[in-house]
């Protein structure tokens, strides 16, 4: 049987965790500001090739403070919003 409850707007489904992002990207800094039910997200990584993505795992996996493959994006591989999953 499948558990679904929300706690501060964010979507728990069996133990995952569904997150709203939006992403700047080529920026100097990195940083995780929390912004209403979404997260922004600045990566110091330009837009091309998924190295932006790949940025951003990284980011999200410093401030969850959990591995780079306990996060997957779900939708928005090429676009600014996304939806992160983590385990």
């Amino acid at each position: 049987m499948s558990k679904i409850f929300v706690v501060d707007r964010i979507i728990y489904y069996n133990y995952l965790m569904k997150i709203s992002v939006k992403v700047i990207c080529n920026t100097k800094q990195r940083r995780v500001i929390k912004d209403g039910d979404m997260l922004r997200v600045w990566v110091d990584a330009p837009a091309v090739e998924g190295k932006a993505n790949k940025r951003l795992v990284e980011t999200l996996a410093d401030y969850y403070h959990k591995p780079k493959t306990a996060f997957t994006i779900k939708s928005g591989l090429k676009s600014k919003k996304k939806i992160i999953e983590i385990l």
